[in-house]
């Protein structure tokens, strides 16, 4: 009687230890789906800013980047003949952040939103300020710089005091360019130029009268060539914001720059790159 008891009794902790050890399996798995789910939960939450790139983009490894190449500090050639500036870097780091690699096409002024329309380029990256006549036919990234226009005329000009007197004087400007509206706008006859650089060559050489340029150029021209004889004589009240430039059906593009811009200004990448050329935030 003993012996059944005590071989019911084995019988009885053999299933209950089985039972245990399987609800103990089942909780193991439950808990290690469960964290499967939360990384990969995680992992789509952290997903890089080129996830989402198209798929022409992501075949080539290459984001192909329309610029100048002439317009320093935002896009130009440093005295070993590389191409950097301001726009380059920040354009080189978004690419980066993307997964791909710059790939920078040089074209002057001008001919930069007409090698957008042939699809020469997936973006422009040349300081291209947001307008309203811009934004009907291409999208633009959030903006990541602003600037003012400045009216620059040769140091011994004393005729020019004001954008006013621009009427009847002759203004260096490239044709496509916002800057040249506002010598337009205020009467003045315009000379045809390829960009900056061109501009104040013919201004130095008193070919023209005056040039409606980027402030921040100025700025930068005067800190490289401090006996340069041009002076600034007036100022836009209003800044003007500039960004990234795209043809119009790139939304997966353009959010994913965006992504990467964003992400560049809280981890300080941006500030930094701000401050190599301007010594301050130029995003605000």
């Amino acid at each position: 009687m003993k012996k059944w008891s005590l071989l019911l009794l084995t019988l009885v902790l053999t299933v209950l230890v089985a039972a245990c050890g399987n609800n103990n399996t089942n909780n193991q798995a439950a808990d290690n789906a469960g964290a499967n789910q939360g990384s990969a939960g995680n992992a789509a939450n952290e997903q890089p800013a080129g996830q989402n790139l198209p798929e022409a983009v992501k075949a080539s490894g290459k984001l192909r980047i329309g610029t100048e190449g002439t317009y320093a500090p935002f896009t130009f050639h440093d005295k070993d003949g590389k191409l950097t500036g301001f726009d380059v870097e920040i354009a080189e780091e978004v690419a980066k952040r993307l997964g791909v690699e710059a790939e920078f096409i040089e074209t002057p002024w001008d001919g930069l939103l007409a090698g957008l329309d042939a699809k020469r380029f997936d973006a422009v990256f040349n300081e291209v300020t947001i307008r309203d006549d811009r934004k009907e036919k291409y999208d633009f990234s959030d903006p990541y710089i602003v600037s003012r226009a400045v009216l620059i005329v040769h140091e011994d000009n004393e005729d020019i005091k004001t954008f006013a007197d621009l009427k009847g004087k002759k203004a260096g400007q490239s044709l496509t360019s916002n800057l040249t509206d506002i010598a337009r706008e205020n009467g003045a006859e315009i000379v045809a130029t390829e960009g900056f650089n061109q501009a104040i060559d013919l201004l130095l050489s008193k070919r023209i009268d005056a040039t409606v340029n980027d402030g921040l150029s100025f700025l930068d021209l005067k800190k490289q060539r401090p006996d340069v004889k041009l002076k600034v004589v007036d100022e836009m009240p209003e800044a003007a914001e500039s960004a990234a430039l795209f043809n119009k059906g790139n939304e997966e593009l353009v959010q994913a720059v965006n992504e990467a811009l964003a992400a560049m200004k809280a981890d300080g990448t941006y500030l930094k790159i701000s401050e190599k050329y301007f010594g301050e935030d130029v995003s605000k």
